[in-house]
């Protein structure tokens, strides 16, 4: 069986399904970071990564619900220190800190995900169809956008929490409450930068040669330019999940967050532990607090470290430390791919 070779001069093609796991975001992003970089990335992958799984197997991680003030040998006794039977004490309440720890990353990562849902729903079609069709439409948008990015997300998330639940803390009234006012301020973000993207990439030469064939203006938003308007929004996404975190966390401290009963929430532990602070009782505080730090740390890690990555300098700087051209070459304004197939298989060739 004869075997293909490369041409005389050029290096072998690299395996296509080696190259493929390669290009995965996460491997792709730790591949092209060095030194401190890299250990930034992976820190607040490390950490973020810790999260996650503590928010879905929380049922198994907590020793008891974190509604739960007895178990068969009696009440557990408020602001217990900690022991062999409460790892971490227990808080005024008589509730075991370690169980309302675990379960509030659950409680967070709740809002997280239905924050950045509606706000890239929203965000992104706005932002599409304003740089798209341009006109009064596109003065208008920004000029609303802007006025809304003007609000505070903690005075948002109080005034929704009132209007939302009544100022009753349920479950999903605080989760709501703060999701939609965090969804409120970030949509001008996402807007601002697809509205940019869509308006460089709408005058390229492959979306103009889609309308001289006859393909509709639905067609060429959602196959042509969106997919290349949206590939620096998960840059902007990691950041605004630890912000959503600490609007949570503000808003059950200012006392408008939820119930124990409801749901464990960092934020409400530590308006409680208030008291406790100047009586030498540290755990029922410490805890609550180190959460919210190191999940927001570990989020801004990743966040900054993409956002870095995104930096040309960065791969010139690699591909000087390694006496070799980099990986991918910088092209201004980034990669620009028209999608498979016909005319959806146009790319930019100075990639």
């Amino acid at each position: 069986m004869a075997t293909a070779t490369a041409p005389v001069g050029q290096p072998p093609r690299a395996d296509p399904a080696r190259r493929g796991w390669r290009r995965l975001p996460v491997v792709h992003q730790l591949r092209q970071s060095v030194g401190l970089q890299r250990g930034m990335l992976v820190t607040g992958l490390v950490l973020t990564g810790v999260f996650l799984l503590t928010a879905a197997f929380a049922p198994l991680l907590a020793p008891y619900g974190y509604n739960q003030l007895r178990d068969a040998d009696g009440a557990f006794g408020a602001q217990e220190p900690p022991s062999a039977e409460h790892w971490l004490g227990t808080i005024v309440g008589g509730y075991d800190v370690l169980s309302r720890v675990v379960y509030g990353s659950r409680t967070a990562l709740m809002v997280i995900v239905v924050a950045i849902v509606l706000s890239l729903f929203a965000g992104v079609l706005l932002g599409l169809v304003s740089g798209y069709f341009g006109g009064w439409l596109d003065r208008v948008l920004v000029v609303v956008c802007d006025a809304v990015y003007a609000f505070p997300s903690l005075l948002l998330a109080i005034v929704m929490a009132i209007v939302i639940s009544g100022g009753q803390s349920s479950l999903w009234g605080g989760v709501l409450a703060a999701a939609i006012s965090i969804t409120v301020v970030f949509i001008p973000q996402y807007f601002r930068v697809v509205r940019a993207e869509t308006v460089r990439i709408k005058a390229e030469a492959y979306v103009e040669s889609a309308r001289v064939v006859g393909a509709g203006h639905w067609r060429i938003m959602t196959r042509h330019v969106l997919r290349n308007a949206t590939r620096t929004l998960p840059l902007i996404l990691t950041l605004n999940a630890s912000e959503a975190i600490l609007t949570l966390a503000g808003l059950g401290f200012l006392g408008f967050g939820i119930e124990p009963t409801a749901a464990a929430e960092w934020g409400f532990d530590l308006n409680k532990s208030l008291p406790d602070v100047t009586s030498g009782i540290w755990w029922t505080s410490i805890f609550p607090g180190l959460a919210i730090v190191l999940v927001v740390l570990g989020l801004t890690l990743v966040g900054e470290s993409l956002n870095d990555l995104a930096d040309p300098r960065l791969r010139s700087r690699r591909a000087v430390a390694s006496g070799e051209a980099a990986e991918t070459p910088v092209v201004p304004g980034g990669a620009l791919d028209a999608g498979p197939g016909g005319l959806d298989g146009i790319e930019e060739t100075h990639r």
